[in-house]
């Protein structure tokens, strides 16, 4: 057998396999806040989240997978090992970061990854004065911007939607409020499985046609069916395994929650993610735009309502992803080097 076909296949089966880490890691973003307000208990909400997790496969584009694929990494510096280190560096931070409970950013880790990767690579061709030149400026900037503008968006929409839920139901008792929030957050919460389905399936789905091109199986950078609808399958499968630890993170620790709040929420999260997916083609933090809408909402009666020592320590783990996953990935490519040439 060609060992060229047989090292596309081996790294394809590793980024779905990082595709399924994603889905158990961040399943608590869409699932944390129905299971904290105890709309639907663990095992129900994850099914829920699964079904439109896979969902987003018949509707969204692939405005995300090109960028990832394509728009980040100068792809004349791009081989099948690249790739291979690359999810190296995202799967070994998602683990790390899983274990201890922090809701980090799958996105981040798996481009932080790959650019680490492909530095290496340069820097190994051409030294390591050269090393940025694998990067592309333009899609890094936007990705960078919205880092810190993506948590703000959701924590916005997050406040203006409780000020909408308070004025609107200003005659009513907390009570009657969270006897239609409970329905209400059905909706959101698959609106968020949604949307999240829909951006982070398409990054996974972005690197595998990357190694095909690379390999040479593909000419351009199109994306086949196959592609896409394993790349939903891995993810929406991920999310059934759950991700305990980071639902306890987000759905609890970081502020109490209710019906009215989760609800509110969850749509700020899922409109802020929609927005970058559609429109900006942008590969987004599902963890951080939640993370901000959790915080906007639980800030609005008291800033002390939200635990900040806790936030920070996500803020951290936040801007350690990148720079961390991209530095297993350089490692694991300079190890893969000693031996391929």
């Amino acid at each position: 057998m060609d060992s060229t076909l047989v090292l596309v296949a081996i790294i394809v089966l590793v980024a779905l396999a990082f595709d399924f880490i994603n889905g158990f890691h961040d399943a608590a973003n869409s699932i944390a806040t129905v299971v904290a307000t105890r709309v639907l208990t663990p095992q129900m909400a994850v099914l829920w989240a699964a079904v439109f997790n896979f969902g987003a496969v018949f509707v969204m584009g692939t405005g995300v997978a090109k960028t990832v694929g394509s728009g980040m990494i100068d792809l004349k510096y791009v081989t099948p090992y690249v790739i291979l280190a690359g999810l190296i560096g995202a799967i070994s931070w998602d683990l790390l970061t899983w274990w201890f409970g922090l809701p980090t950013s799958s996105s981040h880790a798996l481009i932080g990854g790959y650019a680490g990767a492909a530095m290496s690579r340069v820097a190994h061709l051409h030294g390591i004065d050269r090393s940025f030149d694998a990067l592309l400026g333009g899609a890094w900037l936007k990705t960078a911007l919205f880092i810190f503008l993506g948590p703000l968006i959701g924590m916005a929409i997050a406040y203006g939607l409780m000020i909408v839920v308070f004025w609107l139901f200003r005659h009513s008792s907390p009570l009657k409020m969270d006897k239609y929030f409970r329905r209400l957050q059905l909706a959101s919460s698959a609106l968020l499985s949604f949307s999240h389905g829909g951006n982070d399936a398409q990054k996974t789905a972005g690197i595998i046609v990357g190694v095909l091109v690379a390999a040479g199986y593909l000419k351009s950078f199109e994306m086949p069916k196959w592609v896409i609808f394993s790349a939903y399958a891995a993810i929406a499968l991920g999310t059934l395994s759950g991700g305990w630890r980071i639902v306890h993170t987000m759905g609890s620790r970081l502020t109490r929650l209710k019906p009215r709040s989760g609800f509110c929420a969850e749509t700020a999260a899922a409109l802020s993610i929609l927005f970058a997916t559609e429109y900006a083609h942008l590969p987004v933090s599902t963890t951080h735009v939640t993370a901000g809408a959790i915080a906007g909402v639980g800030s609005i009666q008291r800033l002390k309502a939200v635990r900040w020592g806790l936030a920070t320590n996500i803020l951290w783990a936040w801007v350690l992803t990148i720079p961390a996953s991209a530095l297993v990935g350089a490692l694991s490519m300079a190890v893969i080097q000693l031996f391929v040439k």
